[in-house]
Order: C-alpha cells, then sequence, then structure tokens
C-alpha cells in the first residue's frame, strides 16, 4: 500500500485575495450582466410585429442582448465596471 498524503487545505473563511485583472474582469462582468437588464426593459431583441421569427426569436432574444452587453462592457459601457473595480480594491486596502 502506498502512504496517503494529506491535501493541504485552506482554514475555513480564509480565501486567497483575487488580483487586479480579475477584479477588473468580474466587474466587467457584473456590468455586463446590469447593461442586459437595462436592455431588456428597453426591448432591445424583442421581434418585430411583421416578420418576426416566431417563438423561437423569442427565446434566443436574451443571447442577443447578452452578446450586446458584454461588448458594450468590454469596450467601457457607462463605466460601472470601473466605479465596481475601484471600490473593490478600496476595500482591500489596495488604494
Amino acid at each position: 500500500m502506498q502512504d496517503l498524503q494529506p491535501i493541504p487545505v485552506a482554514p475555513s473563511g480564509a480565501t486567497p485575495a483575487p488580483t487586479g485583472q480579475k477584479l477588473h474582469a468580474q466587474a466587467v462582468q457584473l456590468e455586463a450582466a446590469f447593461l442586459s437588464e437595462m436592455l431588456k426593459c428597453a426591448q432591445v431583441g424583442r421581434p418585430m410585429e411583421s416578420f418576426g421569427g416566431g417563438i423561437g426569436e423569442e427565446q434566443f432574444a436574451s443571447f442577443l442582448r447578452d452578446a450586446y452587453s458584454e461588448k458594450m462592457a468590454e469596450k467601457g459601457g457607462i463605466g460601472l465596471a470601473e466605479s465596481i473595480f475601484h471600490a473593490l480594491t478600496r476595500g482591500q486596502g489596495n488604494v
């Protein structure tokens, strides 16, 4: 039999601090989710009355909104991601 080695586990509640790049990426994802909801309220992707694509178009409209919002957030969006990122780094003491 082989000797079993214990797997090192971090103490409960201790999580490594995310890097700046990871925090910024998460802030951009959050802005994209917010923008997607705003586009939904603005009825972007809503099927047209005439020449509509039927139920399939209605079901896939959310994918179109999500793609739009992700691209908007990647290009700077409305500046929400930057505000979130700065708030998160300030909370870590990394001003």
